[in-house]
């Protein structure tokens, strides 16, 4: 139970930042914040929630990096 708690107190806020995608940078941190909460989720089956957010997080920053805005673009930032 505590694992899923984890993963979960990860998952959520982590996602939030899912609603940004302007930029390069921002596609990036996008990309970082929604990889490393899947990551935190999927990271529960090998008992490692955080060893799976660390690895989403930095997929997902790759991937959100490689990215131009014709690509994916999930609007402007929520701190803009």
């Amino acid at each position: 139970m505590t694992k899923i708690l984890t993963a979960a107190a990860l998952f959520l806020p982590l996602c939030l930042l899912g609603a940004c995608g302007d930029t390069t940078g921002d596609r990036a941190l996008s990309g970082a914040g929604i990889g490393a909460g899947v990551g935190a989720v999927g990271g529960l089956l090998f008992n490692a929630p955080l060893e799976g957010a660390l690895i989403g997080g930095a997929v997902g920053a790759g991937t959100g990096a490689l990215t131009n805005r014709n690509q994916i673009n999930l609007g402007r930032p929520i701190w803009r």
